[in-house]
């Protein structure tokens, strides 16, 4: 296929998840805002008002908005194309894309690019409630978009391979249960890793989750619990071996082809 064709191709995959996103939006955007709301009055306001100020000065509730925003970026994220994938699996028409002329990457890229913006689209919901509950001021704004982009695109790739093993819906649930919450729980959204003694510490710098958050946090805040340099070093290492793992599935048509 002709660049050109491809990229046809590609604005038609986006704009097919774009419209999805939205014809249920009750289902994709407001759960995921009300949910936050919740965080935002028991752990910012209730709890929050106790504890006081945090590391740099900051309130509780400042702290945390960036780990909350990050948190429901990449779970909206990881949800939106395991689900939307799997559809397309359950339904056989994903069959159909993988005998046309469309590229595996086209493929790849359309369903990464409309779960990214799904993510996106819910970050910047939540964000905006978080304002109705505390002051922000974005410190570094490049930094903030790209670990953004970074953290939404590291966890929709997890879930597209995600999506091409599984074979039931509830097989989708799994790694949201048990391997994502734990590790959102454990990645520094409600505390700094600082305040833990050994070996927990060390455990928690194993977990990619810790360094998106820190990321943007230092975007929006200006502190971080771990180097700057190293965190984008570990996302971009992630980008590159999900995508390398979720183009080989779709080469090989792993769990695709019955």
């Amino acid at each position: 296929m002709s660049t050109s064709t491809n990229l046809v191709a590609l604005q038609t995959l986006v704009r097919r998840e774009i419209v999805r996103i939205m014809r249920i939006w009750t289902q994709t955007l407001i759960p995921p805002a009300i949910t936050m709301t919740l965080y935002f009055v028991v752990f910012g306001k209730l709890i929050g008002g106790r504890i006081g100020t945090i590391e740099g000065g900051f309130s509780y509730i400042q702290y945390i908005v960036p780990g909350l925003v990050m948190m429901s970026i990449i779970t909206n994220s990881y949800g939106n194309i395991s689900s939307s994938f799997f559809g397309a699996k359950f339904s056989r028409s994903v069959e159909e894309m993988l005998v046309s002329p469309m590229p595996n990457w086209v493929i790849l890229l359309g369903y990464v690019a409309g779960a990214v913006t799904r993510g996106l689209v819910v970050g910047v919901l939540v964000l905006l409630i978080a304002l109705f509950f505390t002051s922000l001021h974005v410190v570094h704004p490049i930094i903030t978009f790209l670990s953004v982009l970074l953290g939404a695109t590291i966890f929709s790739l997890a879930g597209f391979v995600n999506a091409v093993f599984a074979k039931k819906f509830d097989d989708i649930a799994l790694v949201p249960t048990f391997v994502l919450t734990p590790l959102t729980y454990l990645g520094g959204v409600f505390y700094s890793i600082n305040m833990l003694g050994e070996p927990w510490q060390t455990i928690s710098r194993i977990n990619p989750i810790l360094y998106m958050v820190n990321a943007f946090r230092f975007g929006v805040l200006g502190i971080t619990d771990v180097n700057i340099w190293v965190a984008f070093v570990v996302m971009l290492a992630f980008v590159v071996a999900l995508s390398i793992v979720a183009l080989q599935l779709l080469q090989r048509g792993i769990g695709l082809r019955s």
